[in-house]
C-alpha cells in the first residue's frame, strides 16, 4: 500500500497556515463579507486561506491538481488537493465558533488524506489511508479515535445540518421519521457532525446536498476510525453529492430510512 504519511504532514502544515489566518480574522470588526452567485456568503478570510494553501502547494506539490471552493480547479493530475477554506462560513461571519478548514488529498477517486482544523473550538482531526484516525485538543496529546459500537437505531444519536434541505429533496417526512426513531437528535451541523461520528460521540450523520470540498476531508477520517462514509445511494466515498456517515453497524438501516 502506498504511504501517504508525507502528504498528511504537508496537509497539517497547510492547516497551520489556515489557522493563523482564520483566528486573526474571526470576530474582526473589518471583516469583509460578500455574496457569491449562489447567494452563500464568502469572507476575505475564506479567500485568504485558499490563496495561502494554493501558494504552499504550488511550492511543495507543483505537479498535483488543486480543487478549491473559492477559486476552482487548477491542474489535471489524478492527485487532487481539495480545499474548503472555511466550512461553516455562515457561522464564521456571525461569530459562532463552529467552523473549520477542510484539506484533503484524493488519489484518483479515493480520499487518502483528510485534515479538519477547527481552531475556535481548539480541535483538529486527521487521517491518512491505512494510518488510523486521530484528534487533538490543542492543549493535549493526540489520541486515536474510533466510532461507536451502537447497533440499534433506537439507541443511536444522530446529527444533521438542516431540515429544510431534506424537505427540498422530497425526503422531509422520511428524515423526520428517522429522527423520531433515534435516541437523540441534535443539529451540530457541517463538518462537526461527521467528526463526532468518527469520535464515537454521535452514531449517524447525513446531508442531502453537498459539494466535494464539503466531504473529501471528512470521508477518510470517518472510515479510518472504523465507520462508513457513503452517498445516500450507498456508494462509498465523497463523490455522490450527498453524504451518510455512520459507525458501520447501523449503515444499511440508516440508508434505508433516509431513502424514504
Amino acid at each position: 500500500m502506498t504511504s501517504y504519511a508525507d502528504d498528511l504532514a504537508l496537509a497539517i502544515e497547510l492547516a497551520d497556515l489556515a489557522d493563523a489566518i482564520t483566528t486573526d480574522r474571526f470576530g474582526a470588526s473589518d471583516l469583509v463579507v460578500e455574496s457569491k452567485p449562489d447567494t452563500t456568503p464568502v469572507s476575505d478570510a475564506d479567500k485568504a486561506v485558499e490563496r495561502a494553501i494554493r501558494a504552499h502547494l504550488a511550492q511543495h506539490r507543483p505537479g498535483d491538481a488543486i480543487w478549491g471552493e473559492e477559486f476552482g480547479v487548477d491542474g489535471d493530475s489524478p492527485r487532487r488537493w481539495v480545499v474548503d477554506p472555511i466550512d461553516g462560513t455562515k457561522n464564521f461571519v456571525r461569530n459562532v465558533p463552529v467552523w473549520a478548514t477542510l484539506i484533503s488529498l484524493l488519489d484518483g477517486d479515493t480520499p487518502v488524506v483528510g485534515v479538519v482544523s477547527a481552531p475556535a473550538l481548539g480541535r483538529r482531526w486527521w487521517a491518512h489511508l491505512g494510518g488510523g484516525a486521530y484528534t487533538q485538543a490543542f492543549d493535549r496529546e493526540p489520541r486515536r479515535i474510533t466510532v461507536s459500537k451502537v447497533s440499534s437505531i433506537q439507541d443511536a444519536s444522530i446529527s444533521y445540518a438542516s431540515l429544510a434541505a431534506w424537505r427540498d429533496r422530497g425526503l422531509g417526512d422520511a428524515f423526520l421519521g428517522l429522527l423520531e426513531r433515534t435516541w437523540r437528535e441534535r443539529a451540530y451541523g457541517d463538518f462537526y457532525s461527521y467528526m463526532l461520528v468518527a469520535e464515537g460521540a454521535v452514531d449517524l450523520a447525513a446531508e442531502p446536498e453537498l459539494s466535494l470540498w464539503d466531504m473529501a476531508a471528512l470521508a477518510p477520517i470517518v472510515t479510518e476510525a472504523g465507520g462508513r462514509f457513503t452517498g445516500l445511494d450507498g456508494v462509498d466515498g465523497p463523490l455522490r453529492g450527498n453524504a451518510a456517515a455512520s459507525n458501520g453497524l447501523l449503515h444499511d438501516e440508516f440508508l434505508a430510512a433516509l431513502r424514504g
